[in-house]
């Protein structure tokens, strides 16, 4: 299991074998791993004294193809919303290496288990940048998120027998992936707003300045794999479940920077479990 403690979200790391080119921009570099997520793309920070750290993520297989689609996405989002710069990109056969730069600050998760009463204000911060995201133009944004698509998904996935259900949310703890599926189904919204959706916008996801938390702003979002247009709910849903943690303040605070009056219970339970098969 990930530590929870944010002193324990990282840990020492040898360097992994790179492409010649990418070794020579990465050389000297500090490698250590990021443990949040370890199931998808291996992840390091990449620091070296007097220079501004680096991201390396890397991965064989289907990985490989979630890099390749990170890539595209970090690309098409950079003139909108502030996110990593690619530096570097390459693919080799069932290989792919993704190096980017790092925003300033720290996650918002961080922000908010270091100053659990400064919840409220990190919420209403997310809450504004998300409003933002979702107001870019949809129809300019080439990829395609959609329920559709990842019911599709997440069916191979279960058939295959890849969903993790000891990770399962406590609304599924005990739960099989064919019971949530089949609630899944149940609730499944006959009406969409679809919006440039980031498709995983957790705690973990989203960079806080660090300035003092008055000052404090969003400074971009990171893990761009499943970006991409979808209905709104894809990224509430996640939002509003990870906010949970830190009491209904802040989840309040979130939907009104965010501009929601009501959730729609139905619609954030199916997105809810769409989400448990990823």
């Amino acid at each position: 299991m990930i530590p929870d403690t944010c002193e324990d979200r990282e840990r020492p790391a040898a360097p992994v074998p790179t492409p010649p080119d990418l070794s020579v921009l990465v050389a000297g570099r500090t490698w250590r791993r990021n443990r949040v997520g370890e199931a998808g793309a291996a992840v390091h920070r990449l620091s070296l004294d007097g220079a501004a750290d680096l991201y390396l993520k890397h991965g064989t297989g289907d990985v490989a193809r979630d890099i390749a689609d990170e890539a595209a996405r970090l690309r098409w989002l950079a003139p909108h919303i502030s996110t990593p710069h690619v530096v570097y990109y390459a693919a080799d056969g069932e290989e792919a290496w993704l190096l980017t730069t790092a925003l300033p600050g720290r996650t918002a998760y961080e922000r908010m288990a270091a100053e659990p009463a400064r919840a409220p204000q990190v919420a209403a911060l997310i809450g504004g940048f998300l409003k933002r995201l979702h107001a870019l133009p949809a129809a300019r944004c080439p990829f395609d998120s959609g329920a559709d698509g990842r019911l599709e998904l997440a069916k191979a996935r279960m058939e295959a027998g890849l969903v993790d259900v000891d990770d399962f949310d406590d609304a599924h703890t005990g739960w099989s992936a064919e019971q949530v599926w089949d609630k899944m189904i149940a609730l499944r919204p006959t009406v969409a707003e679809p919006v440039v959706t980031h498709g995983d916008y957790s705690l973990d996801n989203i960079l806080i300045a660090d300035s003092p938390i008055t000052d404090s702003h969003v400074s971009g979002c990171i893990d761009l794999g499943r970006l991409g247009v979808a209905d709104r709910y894809q990224d509430l849903a996640i939002a509003w479940n990870c906010l949970d943690e830190f009491g209904p303040d802040a989840q309040q605070a979130f939907l009104d920077a965010y501009g929601l009056a009501e959730l729609d219970a139905d619609r954030l339970s199916f997105h809810l479990a769409l989400d448990e098969f990823f």
